[in-house]
């Protein structure tokens, strides 16, 4: 179980600097990420998305972008990060927990999640929570960081992870602990092969994983069946 109390006062204290802080410990990689997970979503072409977890709408901003034809409506359950969305353009927003979202049964045609899914308190609930607002044949698109296959990478990146994202990200926001925190949780955080088994386990008929730059973070995609 994540710690969903801490979490939502971590990020009401980083929002101000929370898009500067992820492209300089990304070394502006992210953006490459969400442009890749927005023309995934182009391909589905979907009439209404739903981006959980939105932030500050670095995700959703890209989607509408590639997916002019779609309603992008962002939730998340700090509205100070929100305050953000809003300022980048972001006009369809609601306030909402991931795990007991106030939307109805089969609802959207995909449903997205940029470094969210990895900071709720159930990862399976909030799995079968996604699932529940899922128009059948509909598609769940997760974008997360992961653990690098190779041996060596795994190392070097896990030394980053401990030692140094902390101490970088602490000088840029003040708030070093609330990182401490953020990167451990990746270590725990399943990827790959093991991501795909609990999103088929936790209500969806097939799973996919990409990934991203060496395997520092991973592309999911889920499909509800229809």
């Amino acid at each position: 179980m994540q710690d969903a109390g801490f979490v939502r006062q971590a990020f009401a204290k980083i929002a101000g600097r929370y898009v500067l802080t992820n492209h300089v410990l990304s070394m502006g990689i992210d953006v490459l990420w969400r442009r890749r997970t927005a023309a995934v979503v182009a391909e589905m072409k979907p009439v209404w998305i739903l981006d959980l977890a939105t932030g500050s709408g670095d995700l959703a901003v890209e989607v509408q972008r590639q997916n002019p034809q779609a309603r992008v409506l962002g939730a998340d359950f700090s509205p100070p990060m929100m305050a953000h969305a809003q300022g980048r353009g972001m006009r369809e927003l609601i306030v909402a927990d991931g795990m007991k979202l106030p939307v109805k049964d089969d609802a959207f045609d995909v449903l997205t999640v940029a470094f969210g899914l990895r900071n709720m308190a159930s990862w399976p609930d909030a799995l079968q929570e996604m699932c529940r607002v899922l128009k059948p044949g509909g598609h769940l698109v997760v974008l997360d960081f992961s653990t690098p296959r190779q041996p060596v990478f795994a190392k070097l990146y896990q030394f980053y992870l401990s030692k140094v994202m902390p101490k970088i990200a602490g000088l840029l926001t003040g708030e070093r602990g609330a990182y401490e925190y953020l990167c451990n949780s990746i270590s725990a955080f399943p990827s790959g092969r093991k991501m795909e088994e609990l999103m088929l386990a936790n209500g969806y008929h097939s799973a996919t994983s990409e990934p991203l730059s060496f395997g520092i973070a991973s592309l999911y995609v889920a499909h509800k069946a229809g």
